[in-house]
């Protein structure tokens, strides 16, 4: 793994808000040798899990790099001094690290490990520089919580549930010594029984146990064929755990319901604290533990919803939701004081980190969270608090930079400004011409709606000049892209193409109405008419061929490219990843089938037939004529194989020219490999350059 550079003031290295970084970039330029390559992509690095010490002197990190030999993502575990600086590897080996945790009183560290050959819980001691692992469990852990004093480790894992009647009831002969039969027969019968990336579930559940923190047996707390954990909360007296979960029988039908439920070490008896309709989960009790913040949305069988932040007074079982006005979508609360709570919240293309107080004051704090979706340029990025100090530490991205550490302090003479203690990718990107990144906004043809996008200019961008246009759409379709590096998008614009991304209707980061107005209409020619009026007021501008137009997108950003090409012919080829082509077969055969069908769609499929079919880029194919590329994982179970089999085979029967590209073992997370992302990229760039016309 590469050592970069950590002191970012020495290199006068800052990375901040996506404009400033281009300035960044200007000042390198001096020193670049070529644009970006693809085989730049294995030396890319971004830091996750930043955890900050609770007396804010401390902070540990998970420290991502990409191995050109294994073809995978190493995590290694790193320690940053904040008042000096200094950045040492805790543990930087061949084996993968995760989850850090400080204790209470900050001498301790816990985190996951496959040290010992399968993951487990490790403790490390700060002052001695000792480490010992303190789980021996059958299946991994997560959701690590320390008790208040520090004893004990509170954390979730799958437990396998007891054999159905069904299968009790099944005669098996017995199989003589050394015989060779085929595998044996697999009994489904669980209605959530597949899960994208993991294939066909096991018949287990997720329980939640405790174990002693200086190592020993794990005790089981929670049973029953129920799904508990999430976020793990302690009460003050180290006796009881609060959780997330929905124990009604009938829980693999309401993807919208769950309550947050209370344990007890001594008895493990369970008591139910919340039974609102909908969702609540997220629990983290204030420091003085009379108080209980969780985030919560109702069970309206709708395709988004914000998630809300409410105050639940243990004493007397009274609520309160804050930030009633706020119309952005409230995630991982967490207390800095009695009084205080800071969030996270995306606005406009921008992740942020905020506090409240509890009368609903709201103060924004920062704008740049993100840089750990190295690929394309989602929203993402995640942060902890030291309440000792009142600091922020979290993982700071740009478009010139994928995420480092940051800090900022929220008290003293530095309040509000965020400082960088590494630096991960300068000793490869400022040997490289980045493409430099705009924010556009414009109205839709299609009702005058305001749609924000940017676009990236290639490296030697001369406006006098006319260069192809890519349009690169995103999945969800209720997510988003923000001003942030994008690995694929630098790709693209670093072989000539001015590469447009937008956040067009049912993205998220703009408020419940503008995610919602693609219900019903997801993909149509709604969201459709965003992106071409993103592409006419590009071409408005003077530097973009329009002879030379290109599509492409990824799950909802394929099936927007698909239905684009049954719209247009104005692209001259396009490329799809993992699209849906047919809602009808997707919804009945994906992991997602429960909650898209009861949320997205009006009715089962065989009661709407023609609510689906409008909806499905196959309902349209009889009008395409531009080459299409499908890209799909061969083990995708959120976008079946089956779904681009079906429009490869239709647009041959067409003599449409067309191409499909199987990766062999990959899910829908298609790119989750490194040589899965170049292999994307560089498919799409060879399948353009055959359409692309002289200018």
């Amino acid at each position: 793994m590469r050592l970069a550079t950590t002191i970012a003031l020495l290199l006068g290295v800052s990375v901040m808000s996506f404009g400033a970084s281009a300035d960044v970039a200007d000042d390198h330029r001096h020193s670049t040798t070529k644009p970006f390559q693809a085989e730049d992509i294995f030396q890319l690095e971004f830091a996750n899990d930043v955890q900050i010490s609770p007396d804010g002197k401390h902070i540990a990190y998970v420290r991502n790099s990409f191995d050109v030999m294994t073809d995978s993502t190493v995590r290694s575990l790193w320690l940053i001094d904040v008042a000096s600086g200094q950045h040492t590897p805790l543990f930087a080996d061949n084996f993968s690290y995760g989850n850090p945790s400080w204790s209470p009183d900050g001498s301790r560290l816990a985190f996951s490990s496959n040290r010992g050959g399968q993951n487990q819980i490790h403790v490390y001691w700060v002052a001695t520089q000792t480490v010992a692992q303190v789980t021996k469990v059958p299946s991994s852990p997560s959701q690590f919580a320390w008790s208040p004093d520090a004893k004990q480790l509170a954390f979730s894992m799958t437990v396998e549930a007891e054999k159905s009647a069904f299968e009790k009831a099944i005669q098996k002969p017995k199989k003589p010594e050394k015989a060779q039969w085929a595998a044996p027969a697999r009994v489904i019968e669980r209605t959530y029984y597949q899960q994208d990336g993991a294939g066909i579930l096991p018949n287990s559940y997720r329980q939640i146990f405790v174990v002693p923190s200086e190592g020993g047996s794990a005790r089981q707390l929670t049973s029953g064929q129920f799904n508990h954990g999430g976020t793990l909360a302690w009460l003050p007296n180290n006796q009881a755990l609060i959780f997330s979960t929905n124990r009604h029988p009938n829980w693999e039908y309401q993807p919208n319901e769950s309550d947050l439920w209370q344990v007890s070490l001594a008895t493990s008896e369970l008591t139910q604290i919340t039974k609102a309709a909908g969702r609540e989960w997220n629990p983290v009790l204030s420091p003085d533990g009379k108080t209980l913040a969780f985030l919560n949305r109702n069970n309206e069988p709708v395709p988004y919803q914000n998630s809300r932040l409410t105050l639940l007074n243990l004493a007397d079982q009274s609520q309160r939701q804050l930030l009633t006005e706020l119309d952005r979508s409230v995630d991982d609360p967490q207390w800095l004081s009695n009084d205080t709570l800071v969030i996270q919240y995306s606005d406009r293309g921008r992740s942020k980190l905020a506090t409240v107080t509890r009368k609903g004051k709201l103060r924004d704090w920062t704008d740049d969270v993100g840089g750990v979706s190295v690929g394309r340029p989602y929203l993402s990025g995640m942060y902890s608090i030291a309440p000792a100090t009142g600091t922020f530490a979290y993982t700071r991205g740009s478009a010139q930079r994928p995420a480092d550490v940051a800090v900022l302090a929220t008290t003293g003479k530095q309040a509000g400004k965020a400082r960088n203690l590494t630096a991960l990718n300068e000793d490869i990107l400022t040997q490289r011409e980045l493409a430099e990144v705009h924010e556009i906004r414009y109205a839709s043809s299609f009702d005058n709606t305001e749609i924000q996008g940017w676009y990236l200019t290639p490296p030697d961008f001369d406006a006098s000049k006319k260069y192809p246009l890519m349009v690169e759409i995103h999945g969800g379709p209720h997510l988003a892209y923000g001003p942030m590096f994008s690995a694929e998008l630098q790709r693209y614009a670093a072989e000539g193409y001015v590469v447009f991304y937008n956040n067009y209707r049912g993205s998220t980061s703009y408020g419940e109405a503008f995610a919602l107005l693609l219900d019903g209409f997801y993909s149509s020619e709604r969201d459709h008419a965003d992106h071409m009026s993103g592409i006419d007021a590009l071409i408005a501008k003077g530097f973009v061929d329009a002879n030379n137009l290109f599509i492409a997108g990824g799950s909802a950003g394929g099936i927007a490219t698909t239905y684009a090409v049954g719209l247009t012919n104005r692209f001259n080829a396009a490329a799809a990843t993992n699209p849906v082509i047919n809602w009808i077969s997707k919804t009945l055969t994906a992991d997602s089938s429960i909650g898209q069908i009861g949320n997205q769609f009006p009715a089962m499929p065989w009661e709407d037939f023609a609510h689906y079919w409008q909806r499905s880029p196959l309902s349209l194919v009889g009008n395409v004529t531009t080459p299409t590329l499908l890209f799909s994982g061969e083990n995708d179970r959120r976008v079946p194989m089956s779904e681009i089999e079906q429009f490869y085979q239709a647009l041959k029967l067409r003599q449409i020219d067309t191409a499909m590209v199987r990766v062999p073992g990959a899910s829908h997370n298609v790119t989750a490999r490194p040589s899965q992302m170049i292999s994307k990229i560089e498919h799409t760039l060879a399948w353009f350059k055959l359409y692309r016309k002289n200018p």
